[in-house]
């Protein structure tokens, strides 16, 4: 797939810190599907982000330059790690793409269409067959900014209190991209669909 030459200003946040509780509390990112890592496939959707910060643990191996960081204190939450991953940002972003390092069927063609949905808005988020809202989304940089939380605030707020105040577009998926692994059972059902 080609770069998106109209995607000046995008960075990417791939949030891999999470406690995996329901998977024996193992790190995500280096879980294998197809023979590649979910922090690989993560990364992969931010083919058209000027720059992709992870954040987790370190030590993770990817294929594309990125910065590794870690909200303080560690395992946050998506709140803490996402605006820890914004300030890590070498660029001041236009556009910020957040993505759970759990969801391998996003694409940058996803990442496309959540861009091309949050013109004119705040921004726009997956959502699933169910209408729940998935962490995969864009964020005006600037919008985001002005409903950020202090550093004490930001540590175990929930998601939907901090977007509770922006206009989102909401995108339906297509084929799997909604998909999350929660469970080694989401891992086994999703490697045994046909593709990746």
């Amino acid at each position: 797939m080609d770069l998106d030459p109209g995607a000046g200003g995008f960075c990417g946040v791939v949030l891999a810190g999470g406690t995996a509780a329901r998977m024996d509390g193992i790190d995500k990112a280096g879980i294998e599907l197809a023979g590649r890592t979910l922090l690989s496939y993560a990364v992969d959707a931010f083919l058209d982000a000027e720059e992709v910060v992870v954040v987790g643990p370190p030590g993770a191996r990817t294929e594309r330059p990125v910065t590794t960081v870690w909200e303080d204190p560690p395992r946050g939450g998506p709140v803490a790690g996402l605006l820890t991953g914004v300030d890590a940002l070498l660029r001041r972003p236009r556009l910020v793409g957040v993505l759970a390092v759990d969801m391998p069927r996003v694409t940058p063609a996803t990442m496309r269409r959540l861009r091309d949905a949050a013109a004119g808005r705040d921004g726009a988020f997956l959502v699933d067959d169910t209408g729940r809202r998935q962490l995969a989304g864009v964020l005006d940089a600037a919008r985001l900014d002005a409903v950020r939380p202090d550093l004490e605030g930001q540590h175990g707020m929930a998601l939907h209190r901090l977007l509770a105040p922006l206009d989102l577009a909401r995108v339906a998926p297509v084929g799997d991209e909604a998909a999350d692994i929660d469970s080694w059972a989401d891992l086994r059902d999703l490697g045994s669909r046909t593709g990746r």
